[in-house]
């Protein structure tokens, strides 16, 4: 599954009495599917997961997939300390449609997350787990920072497709991209080479599904029948001139023009070829990431400052290395300030500042104080989206 460009680990809203907010939670998903993000991942750190009750989860989980726009990768942040609860989790996400588990390094028993401890942990769930696994690695939280050489162990595993890195280690990204070069493995994506998911194909499927029920021939129509059980539906392939006893029989679909394009709900996809995909998770080093072989970024940043991010990965893409200095230059004190310094509060300060909902954290977590909130103001004043 291609996982390239950029996707916001969305913040989970809260009402004032620090009630799940899921009403905002819709709001903010359905803007970011306007944006040019490549997806959502709901329930990062950034989500607040921690703070969360299983309950509590899974509402963010299912309001967030009804909310997300088809088009938009859905990735689900499911990592638990044991691997049963992981894979509970993970199954839950599955079963409502998201196409990537994003599954953090277990740490509370530091001392015994040893390297054969978290091959045994991946491995059990991503042998079980119905959807691909992203490991999750952001040691600034857990203390822990699992080692290159385990990652690339885990590369292996043809379940698990790529590592959010977010120790902000441009040399250990480029260490990572190294050992794994060798993975190769096959993507569906669109004809314009974005991705595309299993969900993504049953949405266009009942899109198409629907639009042919909604046609009715126009012999029907003419007739001024009253039954409207008799009235077949019209479907989308042109009659066929060779059907016998009159019956209209439809051609075969027609075959796409070249043998390397597939047609899927109606959408045209071709199989393109991907390694172990590395995502930074620092905006901040974002672009030497993508130089040293990253393929994206799960920013916290993004959340408040969508395009201003996907600007500097598209200018990357686009091998305008002076346009993405400048992007990426424009950015960096902010997110350094706003989403590595003040944290989930200084995050959702800003998320209200650019028009999102971003309300308040969860105790312990306090809000910001009146200076702090002014200088949240200054340094998104250039980076409104």
């Amino acid at each position: 599954m291609l996982l390239h460009g950029i996707l916001p680990p969305i913040t989970t809203p809260f009402y004032p009495d620090g009630r799940v907010y899921l009403k905002k939670l819709e709001t903010n998903v359905e803007r970011y599917s306007k944006t040019p993000v490549a997806g959502i991942v709901v329930l990062g750190s950034t989500g607040e997961a921690m703070m969360l009750s299983d309950e509590e989860r899974r509402a963010v989980f299912e309001t967030a997939r009804l909310s997300c726009a088809p088009g938009k990768v859905l990735i689900a942040g499911t990592g638990c300390e044991s691997a049963r609860e992981t894979l509970a989790m993970t199954e839950y996400a599955a079963e409502l449609g998201y196409d990537v588990a994003l599954v953090r390094t277990p740490f509370f028993y530091r001392p015994q997350m040893q390297p054969a401890n978290l091959l045994a942990f991946y491995r059990t769930v991503a042998d079980s787990s119905p959807i691909p696994v992203l490991i999750y690695s952001v040691p600034v939280f857990t203390n822990y920072d699992i080692p290159s050489e385990v990652v690339a162990q885990l590369s292996e595993h043809p379940n698990i497709i790529g590592i959010k890195e977010s120790s902000g280690d441009v040399e250990k990204i480029a260490r990572m991209v190294a050992d794994t070069r060798h993975i190769k493995r096959s993507a569906t994506v669109t004809e314009t080479f974005a991705a595309f998911t299993p969900r993504m194909a049953k949405a266009a499927t009942q899109a198409r599904e629907e639009q042919a029920r909604e046609l009715v021939p126009i012999a029907a129509l003419m007739s001024g029948s009253a039954n409207a059980q008799n009235i077949d539906v019209q479907t989308s392939a042109a009659p066929n001139p060779n059907a016998k006893n009159g019956e209209d029989v439809a051609r075969p679909a027609s075959r796409p023009s070249s043998a390397s394009v597939n047609v899927t709900g109606g959408i045209k996809t071709r199989q393109k070829e991907i390694g172990f995909q590395v995502l930074v998770g620092a905006a901040q080093k974002l672009l030497p990431s993508l130089e040293a072989g990253a393929v994206g970024g799960v920013l916290a940043f993004a959340c408040p400052a969508p395009t201003a991010c996907y600007e500097i990965y598209a200018a990357w893409k686009e091998g305008d290395a002076e346009l993405a200095r400048l992007k990426q230059e424009k950015i960096s004190t902010a997110a350094v300030r706003v989403a590595a310094t003040f944290g989930i509060p200084g995050t959702k300060y800003a998320l209200d500042l650019n028009g999102y909902y971003g309300g308040p954290p969860r105790l312990p977590f306090l809000p910001l104080t009146a200076d702090l909130k002014a200088e949240v103001e200054q340094l998104m004043s250039d980076l409104r989206n």
